[in-house]
């Protein structure tokens, strides 16, 4: 039988394998085109709510393995900056849809 060190070794492998491969290379192509102007897709708020899903699924690990708590700290600063940018991105699109008449050139 496999003990609860060796499943979590394993865990810890395909977390990390998702993480360099997927995740990140995603999770900073969504902030360069958010630092440039972009706005978040719907793809993009449905890789965010799985991110922030698997976040909450992945906290017993954490607190098994308190040497990945910085590497969780910093991995949840950048979705959060990814969040806020989009939020701030979406601030004059907004605008526009709710008074368009304000951004009507005469």
């Amino acid at each position: 039988m496999i003990d609860q060190e060796e499943l979590d070794k394993g865990t810890i492998a395909a977390l990390m394998i998702r993480f360099r491969e997927y995740r990140l290379p995603r999770a900073l192509s969504i902030l360069e085109r958010l630092d440039a102007g972009g706005r978040l897709s719907e793809r993009d708020i449905r890789f965010l709510k799985r991110v922030y899903r698997d976040g909450w699924q992945v906290q017993p690990l954490v607190k098994r393995h308190p040497e990945y708590s910085e590497l969780v700290a910093r991995t949840l600063d950048l979705y959060a900056r990814i969040i806020e940018k989009g939020i701030q991105n979406e601030g004059p699109a907004l605008q526009q849809q709710l008074h368009p008449e304000e951004t009507q050139e005469d």
